[in-house]
C-alpha cells in the first residue's frame, strides 16, 4: 500500500516536472493565450462579479430559504392545473442561479415528493438553462438578439419537453395523480405576497444595476434613458428593499438605517475620489452587500434571516470557484473578446470555424451534442461562447450549444438516471439535443 502511494507521488512529480520542462514560453501563441487569460479574468472580475453575481446569490438564497417546499409542490403537483404547473415550473426555473448539477437535488426532491413528471422535467431543464443573471450576461456580452432567443428558447423548451415527457409516460402520471388526490401542502410562514415582494425587489435591483449602455450614438431611445438614469432607478428599488428588511423580515430599523447611511457615504466618497465611472459604483454596492450580510447574520428575531445569508454564502462557495475555472479555461483556449478588442487563445480560429462555423445541420448538431455532454458551471457558458463566436462559430450553433449545454452534462445525466431511470433519461437527452439543433438552424437562418 505504501509502495503504491510513493509511486503515485512520483508520477505526479514527473508530470509537473514534464510540464515545467516543456513549457512553451518561446511560443508567441502561448504567450498571447496567457495574456488573453489574464485579460478576460480581470474584465470579468470588474464587470460582472460585484454587480451581477453577488446580488444573484442573495436571490438564490431567498428561494432556498423563504419559499417553502410545500408551496412549490402546490403548484408543481400532479393535481395542479397543467397550464399553471408548467408556467410555474418554467418561470421558477429561470430565477435559479444553478448549474446542471446543482439543480439535481431540487429536481429529485420535487420528483420524489409527488411533482408531476412534466412540470418536474420543465423545472429540471429551465433551472440551469437560464436565470435572471444569465439573461443579463447573454444580452450584454453576446448581443441583445441572442439574449432574447435564449429566453424564448429556454422557456419554450422547458414547457415542450416537459409536456412531451408527460405525454409519453401518461399512464404513470395517471397513477400518480390518483395517489395524490388528498395531498395537502403545509402553510407558509408568512403571506406569499411578502415573500414575492422581497424576491422581486432584489430581482429589479439586479436588472437595473446591470442595465447595459446602448449602441454608440443612440441618445434618444428608451433604452438610453433607462441606462442614463439606471442608478436613480436602482436606488428607488433600494428603498423597497429597505422597507422589506424592516417590515417583512423584521430586522431592527436602526441596523437597516445604519447600512443605508454607510452605503450613501460610500457612494459620495467613491463618486468624489474615483474617476473611473465604471469603478465608482462598485464601492457602495460592496458596502451595501457587506452591511446586509452583517445585519442578517446578527439578527435574532427570525433564524431564517441568518439562514438566508448562509445559503447565499453556500451558493457563492459553490459557483465562484467553478466560474473562475470556466473563465480561465475560456481565456486560455479561446481568447478574450470585449470592449472592441480581441486577444487570441491557444486554439486556432480555423479549427473552430471548420466544426461549428456557418449554419449547417452538422454544425448545429455537433454543437448540441458537445454542449449536452460538457459540464458548464453556472454562467461559464457565456465567456466560452464569447470566445467561440470570436473564433468563427456560427450564430446558429452558438444558440444550439447555449440551449443544450447549461441544462445537460455527463454527471447530470448519471444522476437523472438514478432518479427517473435509464429510459426516461435517454428520452429527455434526445429531446433536448433535437430541439437545440432545430432552434440553432432557425436562428442561424434568421440572423
Amino acid at each position: 500500500m505504501e509502495t503504491k502511494k510513493e509511486i503515485k507521488i512520483l508520477v505526479w512529480i514527473t508530470i509537473v516536472f514534464g510540464l515545467a520542462f516543456f513549457l512553451p514560453i518561446e511560443s508567441a501563441r502561448f504567450n498571447t493565450a496567457i495574456a488573453a487569460t489574464f485579460d478576460l479574468v480581470k474584465w470579468y472580475a470588474r464587470e460582472h462579479v460585484i454587480l451581477c453575481l453577488l446580488p444573484a446569490f442573495f436571490i438564490a438564497g431567498v428561494i432556498s430559504i423563504f419559499v417553502s417546499q410545500g408551496s412549490v409542490l402546490k403548484y408543481f403537483g400532479a393535481n395542479a392545473k397543467k397550464w399553471l404547473a408548467y408556467t410555474v415550473a418554467a418561470v421558477s426555473g429561470t430565477i435559479l442561479a444553478v448549474c446542471s448539477c446543482t439543480i439535481l437535488p431540487l429536481f429529485s426532491s420535487i420528483h420524489k415528493r409527488g411533482a408531476g413528471l412534466g412540470p418536474a422535467v420543465a423545472f429540471l431543464y429551465s433551472g440551469p438553462a437560464i436565470n435572471i443573471l444569465a439573461i443579463i450576461l447573454t444580452a450584454r456580452i453576446l448581443g441583445f438578439e441572442m439574449g432574447v432567443a435564449r429566453i424564448i428558447g429556454a422557456v419554450s423548451f422547458s414547457v415542450i419537453i416537459g409536456g412531451l415527457m408527460s405525454l409519453i409516460y401518461r399512464k404513470e402520471e395517471k397513477v400518480k395523480k390518483e395517489e395524490q388526490m388528498n395531498l395537502e401542502s403545509p402553510p407558509e410562514k408568512r403571506p406569499m405576497w411578502q415573500t414575492s415582494f422581497h424576491f422581486f425587489i432584489l430581482v429589479l435591483i439586479l436588472v437595473f444595476a446591470n442595465w447595459g449602455a446602448p449602441a454608440s450614438g443612440d441618445t434618444s431611445s428608451t433604452w438610453y434613458y433607462i441606462w442614463f438614469y439606471k442608478w436613480y432607478i436602482t436606488s428607488f428599488f433600494g428603498l423597497g428593499l429597505i422597507l422589506s428588511l424592516i417590515y417583512i423580515l423584521k430586522i431592527k430599523w436602526q441596523w437597516v438605517i445604519a447600512v443605508v447611511l454607510a452605503t450613501g457615504l460610500a457612494a459620495f466618497l467613491s463618486s468624489t475620489y474615483i474617476q473611473d465611472a465604471k469603478m465608482a459604483p462598485l464601492v457602495p454596492v460592496l458596502v451595501g452587500i457587506a452591511g446586509l450580510s452583517i445585519i442578517t447574520l446578527l439578527d435574532k428575531r427570525d433564524p431564517d434571516n441568518k439562514e438566508w445569508t448562509l445559503s447565499t454564502w453556500g451558493f457563492a462557495k459553490q459557483i465562484l470557484p467553478l466560474l473562475a475555472i470556466g473563465v480561465i479555461t475560456a481565456g486560455f483556449l479561446l481568447g478574450s473578446t470585449h470592449d472592441g478588442q480581441t486577444i487570441a487563445g491557444i486554439i486556432p480560429n480555423e479549427w473552430i470555424s471548420n466544426l461549428v462555423g456557418g449554419n449547417s445541420i452538422f454544425s448545429n448538431f455537433f454543437a448540441s451534442i458537445v454542449g449536452a455532454f460538457m459540464y458548464f458551471a453556472t454562467l461559464t457558458e457565456v465567456p466560452i461562447l464569447q470566445g467561440l463566436i470570436a473564433a468563427g462559430m456560427g450564430k446558429g450553433p452558438a444558440l444550439a450549444l447555449l440551449l443544450a449545454g447549461p441544462s445537460l452534462s455527463l454527471p447530470n445525466m448519471l444522476v437523472i438516471r438514478g432518479v427517473m431511470g435509464t429510459q426516461k433519461t435517454v428520452v429527455y437527452v434526445v429531446l433536448v439535443v433535437i430541439m437545440a439543433t432545430i432552434s440553432g438552424l432557425i436562428y442561424g437562418s434568421v440572423f
